[in-house]
């Protein structure tokens, strides 16, 4: 199993952890990794881009000048493509850009993700993470103190005081257990995650 060192929110090394080699240590795989980011960007979508075809377009229905003897080109439409005003050739209509999964290969591409980080030594595991309150400075100085600089924050459950303190920190972003994906974990240099954190992602993804 990988060991990594245990430090607290000063920076100093307060114990090892032994990580599951079935989540933390597997071959990454990158073709189910680039699956799931393209998921998770897929369903960020909105899908409301509209325009308008030439039959949704208001007028054109006389036609410009007769067919034939004018020396001009041939027109059926002033609301043709070609001109101004026209409508709009395969014009974008509102749909659902989203598209799933299979749960095993959801589970494959986050273990790989993880994995990643401890291969890159890009993992951070903290003690606990805690603020008696909200001050972006006090997370800040978590930050400088374990220097981790662009990184995402794992938590076991929501810890109110560690999240509105961070939410203006450029380069940082916190997140539960139930919420974290593949595209945020590839996105941020570091993985900063609190021991009780590792022990729920154990015990889910396993």
């Amino acid at each position: 199993m990988a060991n990594v060192a245990v430090i607290n929110i000063n920076g100093e090394k307060v114990g090892d952890i032994e990580l599951n080699d079935a989540i933390f240590a597997i071959e990454a795989n990158e073709h189910v990794m680039h699956l799931a980011v393209l998921q998770y960007l897929a369903n960020q979508r909105q899908g409301t881009q509209s325009a308008k075809t030439r039959a949704e377009v208001r007028g054109g229905g006389r036609k410009p000048w007769r067919q034939k003897g004018t020396g001009r080109a041939r027109q059926g439409s002033i609301r043709s493509p070609q001109w101004k005003g026209g409508g709009v050739v395969f014009a974008p209509k509102p749909r659902d850009y989203s598209f799933k999964l299979n749960k095993k290969v959801k589970k494959l591409a986050l273990q790989s993700a993880l994995s990643t980080k401890v291969a890159e030594n890009k993992i951070i595991v903290l003690d606990e993470l805690t603020l008696p309150e909200i001050k972006t400075k006090e997370m800040a100085k978590v930050i400088a103190n374990i220097n981790c600089g662009k990184a995402l924050f794992v938590m076991d459950g929501s810890n109110k005081n560690v999240i509105l303190s961070a939410r203006n920190i450029p380069d940082v972003k916190t997140a539960s257990v139930n919420t974290i994906n593949v595209y945020d974990i590839l996105k941020y240099n570091t993985l900063v995650v609190t021991k009780e954190a590792v022990a729920k992602i154990e015990e889910v993804y396993a």
